[in-house]
């Protein structure tokens, strides 16, 4: 861990944080400074001009990165008959009903997201207390009779957010192996779909704050402005 203390340390000391960087220029740095002996993860770290503390301001929502996450998450799928079916060959990693309630209830976590048909969710919705903000909801897109498609897509990289308690959205946009072009693009199609995500009651700027960071490096400061402009191209 030391190891780790002082190659961070002298990451940072390298960096301007006062300064703003191009979406394009901080990727390029971001992917020079990504030295560690695996290959990180990229986050995007936004802070919203949201007032969190208001139901009618909470932001989430889905993604479909044109490069994908560099991750492929475990899904796990309520459905029944032909969409259990559907699940299936779309490669969901568990498939189940009331079987899979339970399994839920009784502690297995072995997912990483939920989906659930329309007609399921009434039966679902006792997992609530127990899995919180990790339910299937209509929002995000995991509540749906496209199961089929939404497998798919979720399997390809399509990404989930959601804002937390201090209005912070904080999403995977790929891997530093990725070329800036790529996670240019990904990055891009994140923001844009935060953007038309804004509450219509959020007044001012809505993306105050950026951050580009991997799993191992420093936050790389990104014009908000000039980020906006390249989303709302």
């Amino acid at each position: 861990m030391a190891t780790v203390g002082k190659r961070y340390r002298a990451l940072v000391k390298e960096l301007n944080k006062d300064e703003p960087l191009a979406p394009q220029q901080a990727l390029a740095l971001m992917k020079e400074k990504a030295n560690a002996k695996f290959d990180e993860t990229v986050e995007l770290t936004v802070a919203l001009g949201v007032d969190a503390s208001k139901g009618d301001q909470m932001v989430r929502g889905v993604v479909a990165l044109p490069h994908g996450s560099g991750k492929t998450p475990r899904v796990a799928v309520f459905a029944r008959g032909e969409m259990a079916q559907e699940a299936e060959q779309a490669g969901a990693d568990e498939v189940g009903a009331e079987d899979l309630v339970k399994k839920i209830d009784e502690g297995w976590r072995d997912f990483d997201i939920l989906v659930a048909s329309r007609e399921l969710m009434r039966m679902v919705g006792r997992l609530g207390k127990k899995l919180g903000p990790r339910m299937p909801n209509p929002k995000s897109g995991t509540v749906t009779d496209e199961i089929g498609k939404t497998v798919a897509e979720l399997k390809k990289g399509r990404v989930e957010f959601r804002m937390d308690k201090g209005g912070v959205v904080h999403a995977p946009m790929g891997k530093a192996s990725y070329t800036v072009e790529q996670l240019l693009e990904n990055m891009t199609a994140l923001l844009s779909v935060l953007l038309r995500a804004r509450p219509a009651s959020a007044k001012g700027q809505f993306l105050r704050k950026i951050t580009l960071s991997t799993t191992m490096g420093p936050g790389i400061p990104v014009d908000p402005t000039l980020a906006r402009e390249m989303a709302e191209q």
